[in-house]
């Protein structure tokens, strides 16, 4: 790969986001999952790319996608960078892809004098941060940071595929899935360009931010249950309207969540058995809460699940909640926090802006392995997870000028 100009490489990395948007399920929507003939076609190409960076290329045993330079001498621990190239249904074009190709660029600049690094370079493309299909996210990083739980092989996509029939399917063998695992004395860190997915850079009329911790979450599957009745003829006294009680426990979710300075949403919402002129009986529903303390997140989960016992007292009903999700909040790294700093403050930004990120990234299944960091780049209106997510071509190379002194500054020291 030929060393370009910062603005030349920059548009060389939008343009291969626009490629990789063309990997799609469907021409109409951008949708790559993990484990599918997308994601298979995806890693090709990113493979390619990382070749043409000079890097030595493999697919681990869980369908992420590597690559590696070798520092003074063989066998160094590795610096890792990446990102994930899963996106969730009718995604932008940006959300984790960018990381993974700002990665590749790095690598591409650093590489003619990496014969001076004290550490190996290290680049992966995470096969699976968004959990769309299986429906448990961070699968790719968790498997590299040896944290895989066996039960999700019993996991299941909507065609009733197993996790483990599709590793099958996808060419890899279950067995040899704990050949992925990294051991911590491999690596010396792990850091993630990644779009903000929020409007705070915007705001703040910068291009680039150093994240300060990303937020824990919880999520759950929700059921309210009351009884069925006929729309006319089940009086108000005597009508257990679960989906009245599912509203009321949403309205709840939001103002709980403001009054804690947290993150609580409801997703997915369906009524049961759902005929225009019957009483709801029962709705499933969803709920994923977030905030940048777990004791603050734990009390509005906590608060929430009160606020739906005394609604199910009022109304006659039942309400059962299933945690399906659990991800502490992690803490960056401070030693990498200070290296992006000095990675942006080369850009000429003398003050880097300090946030935390409100959304999930690869970084917190990591961080159980080894120390992480995340640079932020600013994304218009902070739009993300929809097609209208951008960013700009002189915000990426900003993006790249700090995120290649950042691996600069962390070799000098």
């Amino acid at each position: 790969m030929t060393t370009l100009p910062l603005a030349a490489a920059a548009e060389r990395i939008m343009a291969r986001c626009d490629e990789l948007a063309t990997i799609t399920v469907t021409p109409e929507r951008l949708e790559r999952v993990h484990l599918s003939p997308e994601h298979r076609a995806a890693n090709d190409v990113v493979e390619g790319w990382m070749r043409e960076a000079g890097l030595t290329t493999w697919q681990d045993a869980a369908g992420n996608q590597c690559g590696r330079i070798e520092g003074r001498v063989d066998g160094l621990p590795a610096l890792l960078l990446g990102s994930h190239i899963d996106t969730v249904p009718d995604a932008g074009r940006y959300d984790g892809m960018l990381g993974v190709l700002l990665a590749i660029e790095v690598a591409s600049r650093v590489r003619p004098h990496a014969s001076a690094l004290p550490f190996a370079l290290e680049v992966v493309a995470f096969s699976d941060e968004e959990g769309t299909r299986f429906g448990t996210a961070l699968l790719g990083s968790r498997a590299l940071a040896g944290t895989w739980d066996d039960a999700w092989w019993e996991l299941r996509d909507s065609d009733g595929i197993s996790l483990f029939e599709a590793f099958q399917d996808f060419g890899l063998d279950p067995a040899r899935l704990p050949s992925a695992f990294r051991r911590p004395e491999q690596l010396v860190g792990y850091l993630e360009a990644h779009i903000e997915q929020g409007p705070h850079l915007e705001d703040a009329d910068r291009a680039l931010g150093v994240v300060t911790s990303i937020a824990g979450a919880r999520r759950f599957s929700l059921t309210m249950t009351g009884h069925a009745g006929h729309a006319g003829g089940t009086p108000y006294d005597r009508r257990r309207d679960a989906l009245v009680g599912a509203s009321e426990l949403v309205i709840a979710v939001e103002t709980i969540s403001k009054e804690l300075d947290t993150i609580g949403t409801v997703g997915k919402l369906q009524a049961y058995p759902g005929g225009v002129n019957v009483i709801p009986g029962r709705v499933d529903f969803s709920l994923d809460v977030r905030a940048e303390h777990d004791a603050v997140r734990d009390e509005c989960c906590q608060r929430i699940q009160e606020a739906a016992a005394d609604i199910c007292a009022r109304r006659s009903l039942e309400f059962d909640a299933i945690e399906i999700y659990r991800a502490d909040a992690a803490q960056c790294a401070p030693h990498l926090r200070d290296a992006i700093a000095a990675g942006i403050r080369s850009t000429g930004d003398d003050a880097p802006m300090a946030l935390y990120s409100r959304a999930g990234h690869d970084g917190v299944a990591v961080s159980a392995l080894t120390d992480f960091a995340m640079l932020f780049v600013r994304c218009a209106g902070g739009v993300s997870h929809h097609p209208d997510e951008a960013v700009t071509v002189e915000d990426v190379a900003a993006a790249l000028d700090a995120f290649e002194g950042t691996v600069r500054e962390l070799a000098a020291r």
